[in-house]
């Protein structure tokens, strides 16, 4: 679902630009006051993982469209929402200037429908409200709070997108038939991502309780070295990056199947801004859509399968220690202003 410059005006592109600014802020603010010294490491290590499951994009039966997971429940029932919404911007952003995925233009589109509408909307509202109550949480509350909350943070994602692209105004693609196709789509996607979420997140409440203070065995496992688990998501970030994205579907995702049936030729117009935004991209994207760059012929299997694991491999690592490196400088402001 990851918005491209063609759809996004620049107002409309500015706008959520500050709205996703001001969000990450805040954010920032409260992820500085975390008082858990695992919380970086942590940050890291899940963010390579969701980048890396985001290479992997599944057929949906008998549409001809693809999707592949957000990660935003699964990172904010993990981390808490706000260091949720730090992550998944991140890995947005390199995803957009690393990789050409997703528009410059549209990065705060992506960060508001893919952070923070999860994670701070969705992640309250549907997760901790199932999780809340006299009986406590529980892994059962912990995998249906997860299920559906990803169904609704997609849904609310999915119509963030028709609501920006109908407010741009640079394309012929009407709001009724739009969104009527980009909700569907997108509730079946989700569908996917939900149980997806559920089983991640069940089985981290059975292997690591301590990912969840609120379970009753939580605090049994408070010591325990997370080397261990640190080390197991590291070879599934590799499995999974490497290796499982050699699988993923190559039909249309959601937003792109949902835009050629509702206008097949539609016509984007372009600004200076989307100019100069591309040409930036253009430059700054060193394994442009997850492969190698273009070369005069074209490249082999062997060449594309390369360039894909490559690209799963180095976008990964460039997550992890960059949001390794972000949290120790958060946790050093708190350390500062402490003193």
């Amino acid at each position: 679902m990851h918005m491209s410059d063609a759809l996004v005006s620049p107002a409309v592109g500015g706008a959520m630009w500050a709205v996703s600014a001001a969000g990450l802020y805040v954010a920032s603010r409260k992820v500085s006051h975390e008082r858990d010294d695992r919380l970086p490491p942590l940050m890291g290590v899940l963010g390579a993982f969701v980048f890396a499951a985001q290479m992997i994009n599944f057929t949906i039966p008998a549409t001809g469209s693809s999707g592949h997971i957000g990660g935003g429940i699964l990172l904010a029932a993990l981390l808490g929402p706000w260091a949720a919404c730090i992550v998944m911007a991140s890995i947005l952003a390199i995803q957009a200037f690393l990789f050409a995925d997703g528009g410059l233009l549209a990065l705060g589109c992506n960060i508001a429908n893919l952070a923070l509408l999860p994670c701070l909307v969705a992640y309250p509202l549907i997760y901790r409200t199932i999780n809340r109550g006299t009986n406590g949480i529980s892994p059962s509350r912990i995998a249906w709070g997860g299920f559906l909350a990803a169904i609704i943070g997609l849904q609310l994602g999915a119509f963030g997108v028709v609501i920006e692209t109908t407010l741009s105004g640079i394309t012929e693609l009407p709001f009724s038939a739009f969104v009527a196709l980009m909700q569907p789509i997108h509730l079946a996607i989700g569908g996917v991502e939900g149980l997806a979420t559920a089983a991640l997140l069940l089985f981290l409440a059975r292997m690591r309780p301590a990912l969840y203070p609120a379970l009753p065995q939580a605090a049994q496992q408070q010591h325990i070295s997370y080397k261990p688990f640190f080390i197991l998501m590291g070879v599934l970030v590799a499995a999974v990056g490497g290796l499982l994205s050699w699988y993923a579907s190559s039909l249309p995702d959601g937003l792109e199947w949902a835009a050629e049936r509702t206008h097949p030729s539609e016509i984007a117009n372009t600004s200076t801004s989307h100019e100069t935004l591309a040409r930036i991209q253009e430059k700054t994207s060193i394994l442009p859509d997850y492969n190698l760059p273009a070369a005069d012929q074209p490249r082999t299997d062997i060449e594309e399968r390369a360039g894909t694991s490559l690209s799963g491999l180095a976008g990964a690592s460039a997550v992890a220690a960059f949001l390794i490196i972000l949290g120790l400088i958060l946790r050093r402001k708190k350390t500062v202003r402490t003193s």
